[in-house]
């Protein structure tokens, strides 16, 4: 099936061009949303309040997510090269290669929830096999970009996974601070979730026409995930940063609202 949704009259007439465009302050506050929640994490992680750490480094994992996703489609506001600096440093911070990342998430775009769409592979089963999928997931983004990538796709991955030994190897066998090795471990194991979290919450039980995506109405729901899940509206329009994803939000019910239908929770 082709992604009939994108060529609906009605999507097609939303306004969304204005809403690309990021003030200094968004640009600025959006590069820097996961700091708070990285350094919380580690004061707990130091002082040994690891379900607070925890709670953090879930926050942290999330805001880093919105920042790199908005990378994957150079919307942070920043040059292309810029950019690519970004993504790199949010492999550093969550460790593997999101070069290797965006290249499975531009595919997604492209084959939403076909066969070619390896993103989606969790969505197309029941969220315990996505659980399940664990370090599975992560290992198939690679191999895909890794064959299917540029050699400019590859030489970044190189980099970035040169990155991430050279951080597990100091953290974990030179270096003795121990919030660092709990940072690293929780990365890796955070990394291990993304089919479920990233991935199957937005996608499971939808089409490869129309329902491509889910979204989110609650405001409480979407302030506690940093609008994180007006997937739907991403989707059809990834060129809207996503703190412009509300305002997307709203104009896009007023033309196709059966498109909200499917919410992630």
């Amino acid at each position: 099936m082709s992604l009939e949704v994108l060529t609906d009259p009605r999507v097609r007439s939303v306004k969304w061009q204005d809403l690309v465009a990021q003030s200094k302050i968004e640009i600025v506050s959006e590069l820097f949303i996961w700091v708070p929640w990285t350094l919380m994490s580690w004061y707990f992680a130091h002082i040994e309040l690891y379900p607070l750490a925890l709670f953090c480094s879930f926050m942290l994992f999330l805001t880093g997510l919105r920042l790199v996703h908005n990378a994957y489609h150079y919307a942070v506001g920043l040059s292309r090269t810029g950019t690519e600096w970004v993504i790199w440093s949010m492999s550093a911070l969550m460790l593997f290669s999101m070069h290797a990342v965006q290249f499975n998430h531009l595919r997604h775009h492209r084959h939403c929830m076909n066969d070619e769409d390896v993103e989606a592979m969790s969505a197309r089963v029941p969220w315990w096999k996505a659980i399940g999928m664990g370090p599975y997931f992560p290992f198939m983004m690679h191999v895909t970009a890794w064959k299917l990538g540029s050699p400019r796709i590859r030489r970044w991955m190189l980099f970035e996974l040169l990155t991430t030994v050279a951080l597990l190897y100091f953290g974990f066998f030179v270096l003795d601070i121990h919030f660092l090795k709990y940072h690293l471990l929780v990365m890796v194991t955070g990394q291990c979730f993304t089919a479920f979290f990233a991935v199957w919450t937005v996608h499971h039980g939808c089409d490869r026409s129309h329902w491509i995506a889910r979204t989110l109405r609650n405001k409480f729901k979407n302030f506690i995930s940093y609008n994180m899940f007006y997937h739907m509206e991403h989707h059809l329009y990834p060129m809207v940063p996503t703190c412009h994803l509300p305002e997307l939000a709203k104009r896009l019910d007023v033309a196709a609202p059966e498109l909200a239908d499917k919410k992630v929770f």
